[in-house]
């Protein structure tokens, strides 16, 4: 029975996510998370999930963040990412950091499932309508190269590198994952190496590349 994981924190949006998987998977196991907190507390519950649909403008995920800490700490999961943002570039870098689909808010019910059965065959989706535009869209090489060294760190070097962009001191980053600081300066001294990066400061930028422009805030504005 396939599971899968309903992430976005407008709960209109979310049932119609829990319909069209209702309808592409009968026997499907459905959860929902508000928040990219929520979204990571889940995988780390239930090893089971199969995939996550994941709003790229959620609570605590900026842009590319949260599809990169799931690619990084739980690679057998696959996400279709989900956004009101239909540029061809956006999308390229959501599939070069490991998305398995994009799904535009714009999308019909029919597309919401094929989208999802796509997946589950381990196959990768976008909506006819970006494919074209997307298959002539060049992954940007420093994108890829970011990817890649992302890529190379562990689950726990990947929380560490979050936390450190957050602000938190070598303490506070033990302290909230119950480690002993030395664990947390060896940690970072990988994150380093592997990010080829020189110190904190230049490992939070590195992360900062992910993020994106949310759409919805910018019409606000």
């Amino acid at each position: 029975m396939p599971s899968l994981l309903v992430a976005d924190d407008h709960p209109l949006f979310r049932a119609a996510l829990r319909q069209a998987a209702m309808e592409a998977v009968a026997d499907a196991d459905i959860r929902e998370a508000g928040s990219l907190d929520a979204v990571l507390a889940a995988l780390e519950a239930d090893a089971g999930i199969d995939l996550v649909l994941l709003d790229l403008h959620m609570p605590g995920n900026h842009g590319l963040a949260g599809l990169a800490a799931i690619r990084a700490q739980y690679p057998g999961v696959a996400v279709v990412v989900v956004s009101a943002n239909d540029d061809p570039r956006v999308v390229r870098r959501a599939l070069d950091h490991g998305a398995a689909g994009y799904l535009p808010k714009s999308a019909g019910l029919d597309e919401l499932r094929d989208a999802i059965r796509a997946v589950l065959a381990c196959e990768q989706w976008l909506p006819g309508s970006l494919r074209a535009a997307v298959a002539r869209t060049q992954s940007d090489s420093s994108d890829a190269d970011l990817a890649a060294r992302l890529a190379s760190l562990s689950p726990q070097q990947f929380r560490v590198l979050t936390l450190v962009a957050e602000g938190l001191l070598n303490k506070q980053i033990a302290d909230r994952l119950d480690v002993q600081e030395r664990t947390v300066k060896a940690h970072l001294s990988a994150i380093f190496e592997r990010l080829r990066v020189r110190n904190r400061t230049q490992a939070s930028v590195v992360l900062r590349e992910l993020e994106l422009a949310d759409p919805a805030r910018q019409l606000a504005s």
